[in-house]
């Protein structure tokens, strides 16, 4: 099934209302004019423009229930009531209503059907295509899109992950058999649960980019310089990935501590109405970081919303108190999603992004002692911006959510149509750390062509 809206029909031009909405938070001031638009317009037609992509990781799987897949009048439904959309057929919880608002750049894939309900192995599932097994390290999607993207003069890494949680499965974070080469950058701590607290701002900078006060350029440059020949001493004696890896990843943070691409860090340069439309939170602020991160030509980051202050919960992993925590998790998420879309298109960066929201699983539709266990079996993902038709619904699942009644949607059918929708070839080989050629996504693969522009 898919319900699909009319859409704007005007490409990236923005509504006289929006415009209004983005001058309150300081994107947009003084383009009553017409000019910032323009500029938008520009952007978005700049065909030179890498693709990019923004990944908000749910940590815990998010109840679909209680998010994009309501169950009005039924038992398993819930206290959510579901709200109307910009699309007039598409309903999304009542705690999402920015989302909401944005629904025309959006594609909910209701259809979801997985096997795997652990959090670690489905961890894994999700963020590299492939299930965990045997001697393969698969990579993630991040070092996947980094290598197909990367720039070797790039100033920022092409890789960045911004407070991931990586408990249930580190190697679900990391470049598998692509090697050190395409690790991502850590930003944040995402190692704890209740989501941070008011010292966000200090959490989100990068540690060590530059040196003590007591050590001064001259003799920065002198140890960098020792370094660099114990580095290329060694690897002439042993050669190998690994060597050359370390040695360009010690490299390439030197040229990022050198160039004014690391100003991206530094929030306080962004007017503070627009950082109080994203909310004064590590995830709202993580949001405005990625699109920070992408304007300067960063073409994968990800976003991991872990938990909220205040509730000592992992996450969407709500096998008890699950309303309270979803309605909380809710409002920290919609505010800085929807900003993050409005304020992308404001900039003609929005068709140039593509936006992916998912978890590893979602949650049961019986709802027992007040929480939604584990459920891999039917379950929901979005997808918006670049590459995607929005203002649509793929996908059905039966009155009482239990099962997915039309077109069931694989890990590896996601994972084609997020690489189709980024301009990469699903079927491309790289050769893993067994002599063995592994496709991005598996051969079986379907893409969702419905949602591909």
């Amino acid at each position: 099934m898919s319900i699909s809206g009319r859409g704007r029909g005007d490409g990236m031009k923005l509504s006289r209302r929006e415009l209004l909405t983005l001058a309150a938070a300081g994107v947009a001031a003084g383009s009553t004019s017409g000019w910032f638009e323009t500029l938008a317009d520009v952007a978005a037609g700049d065909v030179a423009r890498r693709k990019s992509c923004i990944l908000l990781w749910m940590s815990g799987g998010p109840s679909q229930l209680d998010t994009f897949d309501l169950k009005p009048g039924h038992a398993n439904g819930g206290e959510f009531k579901p709200i109307q959309t910009s699309v007039p057929e598409i309903r999304v919880s009542e705690h999402l209503p920015q989302v909401a608002r944005r629904m025309d750049d959006l594609a909910i894939i209701r259809s979801m059907s997985t096997k795997e309900g652990d959090h670690g192995r489905a961890t894994f599932h999700l963020r590299t295509g492939y299930m965990p097994s045997g001697p393969i390290q698969y990579p993630c999607l991040g070092a996947l899109v980094a290598k197909e993207f990367e720039r070797d003069d790039a100033e920022l890494p092409n890789f960045i992950s911004i407070n991931p949680m990586r408990a249930f499965n580190s190697a679900a974070f990391g470049p598998g058999f692509l090697g050190p080469r395409y690790t991502p950058l850590i930003v944040g701590d995402g190692q704890y649960f209740g989501g941070g607290g008011s010292d966000y701002e200090q959490r989100l900078k990068v540690e060590d980019i530059e040196p003590p006060p007591s050590v001064s350029r001259r003799i920065a440059d002198a140890r960098l310089g020792l370094l660099e020949s114990f580095e290329s001493d060694f690897q002439a004696r042993h050669a190998g990935l690994a060597a050359a890896g370390h040695q360009l990843a010690y490299k390439r943070a030197v040229r990022m501590m050198r160039s004014k691409a690391v100003e991206a860090f530094k929030l306080t340069d962004e007017p503070s109405a627009l950082r109080d439309a994203y909310g004064r939170n590590q995830f709202g602020q993580s949001c405005l970081l990625a699109r920070r991160l992408v304007e300067r030509g960063v073409p994968f980051v990800e976003v991991s919303l872990s938990g909220v202050q205040g509730i000592q919960f992992l996450g969407w992993d709500t096998h008890q108190q699950n309303f309270d925590i979803v309605k909380k998790l809710s409002q920290v998420l919609d505010p800085a999603w929807a900003t993050l879309m409005r304020d992308l298109k404001s900039r003609g960066l929005l068709e140039s992004t593509l936006i992916v929201w998912m978890g590893e699983f979602g949650r049961t539709p019986a709802i027992q002692n007040g929480g939604r266990d584990h459920f891999p079996g039917a379950w929901t993902t979005v997808l918006g911006g670049g590459g995607i038709k929005g203002g649509q619904v793929i996908g059905k699942t039966s009155d009482d959510g239990v099962q997915v009644t039309e077109r069931p949607v694989t890990v590896p059918d996601f994972m084609s149509t997020v690489c189709r929708a980024l301009g990469i070839d699903p079927l491309k080989q790289n050769m893993s750390d067994v002599g063995r050629p592994i496709r991005i996504a598996a051969p079986e693969a379907k893409p969702i062509v419905e949602v591909l522009a």
